[in-house]
């Protein structure tokens, strides 16, 4: 499959952009248990272009995270160019634009999701980042703003006409959140539309290495895009690997490996972070790594409220 001049091998497997979980140190994590393509959270175009400070962090990229996108999200097309410049300079791999995130204070605004109520609009916008960059320009969309109104199949047309590299697809509507099951048979139409010749990237439900092997098999999409199933599980990648390439579930990682783990993930967090922001933002992560223990309250609880990075280290080393 490749995406522009990008050549990311059969079957690749996708990072999801997720605020608040693949930050840089989560990334580092995915990427050595085998993410092909990974992206950053995504980063408000208003925030940018008024220099806010939590926006211009998460245009910072590392070279053993490549291929990475930037992703932006917005409703106002000179905001969405600007913004696209500046992610450009930051260097990466491609810009993303995304048009699925359904939470509220996103969609109900226009942006995210929010433009699946104005296609025109839509498409107009990513005509004028694609004309406005030098990048390969992607979209991540969703199958309609509700049950009444999944217009992918001609969106997709669209958005290609205009220049996109590619299309990741998740399987639901805007107003079904990630509630019910995602509906992969509209992503597969698009895929086998005799006039789509851009790469379809399928996004929705998977969360087992049979998911991403039914999903290649029975839909045709070119790579799968993995979003909540990596949340305290970001070996599912190998895990996935392991399945296409043997037809065989992989091991399940011991308690000493989850462990190292979780410290490699910890210490990586706080080397780019510092001490305190890097601790704090590895309380989201540190104990799903450790849900399927029995009997863990405590030790949890311990985990989210533990400010001192040494005094962290020992309780993930004496966990068991």
């Amino acid at each position: 499959m490749k995406i522009a001049d990008l050549d990311l091998g059969e079957r690749p497997l996708f990072l999801a952009p997720m605020e608040n979980v693949t930050d840089a140190s989560f990334r580092f994590i995915c990427k050595e248990f085998g993410a092909d393509m990974m992206y950053t959270e995504f980063i408000s175009s208003d925030g940018l272009i008024r220099d806010a400070k939590s926006s211009l962090a998460k245009l910072e990229i590392f070279d053993y995270e490549r291929p990475i996108g930037i992703q932006i999200y917005g409703h106002i097309p000179e905001a969405m160019v600007e913004a696209a410049k500046m992610a450009e300079e930051a260097n990466p791999t491609l810009i993303d634009i995304n048009f699925g995130c359904p939470v509220n204070k996103i969609a109900n605004r226009g942006a995210g999701s929010g433009m699946m109520r104005y296609p025109d609009k839509m498409v107009e916008i990513t005509r004028q980042v694609v004309q406005a960059v030098k990048l390969p320009v992607t979209v991540k969309t969703r199958l309609g703003w509700d049950e009444n109104s999944k217009i992918i199949v001609d969106l997709a047309e669209r958005l290609q006409d205009v220049g996109i590299a590619a299309l990741t697809i998740h399987g639901r509507t805007r107003s079904q959140l990630y509630k019910g099951e995602a509906d992969w048979r509209l992503i597969g139409e698009v895929k086998a539309n005799k006039r789509i010749h851009i790469p379809i990237i399928g996004n929705g439900d998977i969360s087992t290495p049979e998911d991403a092997a039914n999903a290649f098999r029975n839909y045709g999409v070119d790579a799968i895009m993995i979003g909540r199933a990596t949340y305290g599980h970001p070996w599912i990648f190998k895990e996935i690997k392991h399945y296409l390439s043997t037809g065989n579930p992989m091991p399940e990682l011991t308690l000493e490996e989850k462990k190292d783990l979780a410290l490699r993930h910890l210490q990586k967090s706080i080397e780019i972070k510092g001490d305190r922001k890097g601790v704090l933002e590895m309380r989201r992560h540190l104990s799903c790594y450790f849900k399927a223990i029995p009997h863990f309250k405590e030790t949890r609880q311990r985990l989210v409220t533990e400010n001192d990075p040494e005094e962290l280290i020992k309780i993930i080393k004496n966990i068991g």
